[in-house]
C-alpha cells in the first residue's frame, strides 16, 4: 500500500513574505480557525481495503509521479490570504499533489460548506463526520480571495452535504452569484456532488449559470460500490445528461482516476458513457492512496495508457479530454476550458 502521503506546511521559523492582507514578516496562521476547533471535529477511522490484485503491491512511485515542491512567494502569499480569509481548499483538505504547482500561481481550488464529508469514500482524505451549520459569509468571503489572487476563472467544489434538503446547492448559487458581483467578468467553474439525484438541486446550480458544471464519475461501473459507495453509477450520468438537456451552453465536465482495480475496457466503456450522456470535457489522472487506511493503489498507470485514454476519447468526438498522470479535475482548469487539447 501507498505510505502516507504528507500534509504540506510551513517549516518552523519561516515567515510569509509581505503580502496583500498583512504588513512586515508576519508568519502565517497555520492553526484551525476557533470554529473548527469548537466544534471538537475528528476524523473517523475507515476500515482497511485490501487489494484487488494478487500480484505484488507497488513499491514506489515512478518517475512520472514525481509533483512540484511546495515553496516560494506567491505560494506562501496564497496560504496567508486562505488562512486571513478562513477559507478550506481542497487541494490542502484532500491533501492533492499539485498544491505546490497551483499555489505557485496564485490558484486554488475552493471547497465550500466546510470541510467535513457525510460521506466516507475510501478513496478520499477528507475527514467525514458532523459538519458544521453552513457559513453563510463564506461566498463573499471566496469571493474576496479571489480578487485578492487575481483570479479570473475560479474554480469552487465542496464537501457531500447529505443532511441538508438541498445538499448545499443554494450555497454554491450564492457563491457564483458572488464571484459575480466581486469580479467583473470572471468565469466560474463547479464541482458539485450528486445531491443524491435532486433534480431541483441541480437546477438551483444551473440558473446561476456557471461557465462550467462538473461532476466527477471517479471510476468504472463494476467498481463503484468499492469506491464510491454512496454514489450510483446511474445517477452520477443522469445528472450530466440533464446539464445539457436543460441547458445550451454550459458545458458539462467529469473526471476519474485510474489505478484502483479497473481494466482499459472499463475505462473505455466509461469514456463512451460520458460521451453518450452529453458530457464534453473529461479528466484522467492516477490514483494516490492517501494512507494505508485507504483504498490501496493496485498499479500504477504508465504515461502511454494515458495517452491511449486521451486519443480514445477525442476519436469518439468527446471536444476535451485531459489525461495524465498528475491531472486532476481543477489541474489547470482554465486551460482545460479553453482548448481542445491540453496534455498535462
Amino acid at each position: 500500500m501507498e505510505p502516507k502521503a504528507e500534509a504540506f506546511t510551513s517549516e518552523p521559523g519561516i515567515a510569509a513574505t509581505p503580502g496583500p492582507l498583512q504588513p512586515g514578516n508576519a508568519p502565517i496562521p497555520l492553526a484551525p480557525s476557533d470554529r473548527r476547533v469548537k466544534a471538537e471535529e475528528k476524523r473517523k477511522p475507515l476500515r482497511p481495503y485490501i487489494r484487488l490484485s494478487e500480484a505484488p503491491a507497488p513499491v514506489r512511485r515512478p518517475d512520472w509521479l514525481r509533483a512540484r515542491i511546495p515553496t516560494g512567494k506567491a505560494y506562501l502569499e496564497t496560504k496567508e490570504i486562505l488562512r486571513t480569509l478562513d477559507l478550506h481548499t481542497v487541494c490542502e483538505s484532500a491533501n492533492c499533489p499539485n498544491i505546490g504547482d497551483c499555489f505557485s500561481r496564485h490558484t486554488a481550488t475552493f471547497l465550500i460548506l466546510g470541510n467535513v464529508c457525510t460521506r466516507a469514500c475510501p478513496f478520499c482524505d477528507i475527514r467525514n463526520g458532523k459538519p458544521l451549520p453552513v457559513d453563510p459569509d463564506e461566498p463573499e468571503r471566496v469571493a474576496d480571495a479571489s480578487r485578492r489572487l487575481g483570479l479570473h476563472y475560479v474554480v469552487v467544489t465542496s464537501v457531500n452535504r447529505d443532511e441538508l434538503p438541498d445538499g448545499g446547492a443554494a450555497h454554491f448559487a450564492a457563491t457564483i452569484r458572488a464571484l459575480r458581483r466581486e469580479i467583473p467578468g470572471v468565469r466560474v467553474e463547479v464541482l458539485i456532488p450528486d445531491f443524491l439525484g435532486d433534480e431541483d438541486a441541480l437546477r438551483t446550480v444551473l440558473d446561476a449559470r456557471p461557465d462550467v458544471l462538473n461532476h466527477n464519475m471517479e471510476t468504472v461501473k463494476r467498481l463503484y460500490k468499492r469506491v464510491r459507495p454512496a454514489g450510483r453509477y446511474e445517477r452520477s450520468l443522469q445528472l450530466l445528461r440533464n446539464v445539457g438537456t436543460w441547458t445550451s451552453d454550459i458545458p458539462a465536465k467529469s473526471g476519474l482516476m485510474v489505478g484502483v482495480g479497473e481494466t482499459r475496457e472499463e475505462v473505455e466503456e466509461l469514456i463512451r458513457d460520458l460521451h453518450a450522456h452529453g458530457v464534453s470535457m473529461i479528466t484522467i489522472g492516477q490514483y494516490l492512496a492517501p494512507s494505508t487506511s485507504h483504498l490501496p493503489v493496485e498499479r500504477y498507470v504508465t504515461p502511454a495508457e494515458f495517452a491511449h485514454y486521451r486519443d480514445y476519447g477525442l476519436a469518439l468526438g468527446v471536444r476535451q479530454v485531459v489525461s495524465a498522470p498528475l491531472v486532476r479535475s481543477s489541474f489547470h482548469a482554465e486551460e482545460q476550458a479553453g482548448q481542445t487539447v491540453w496534455v498535462g
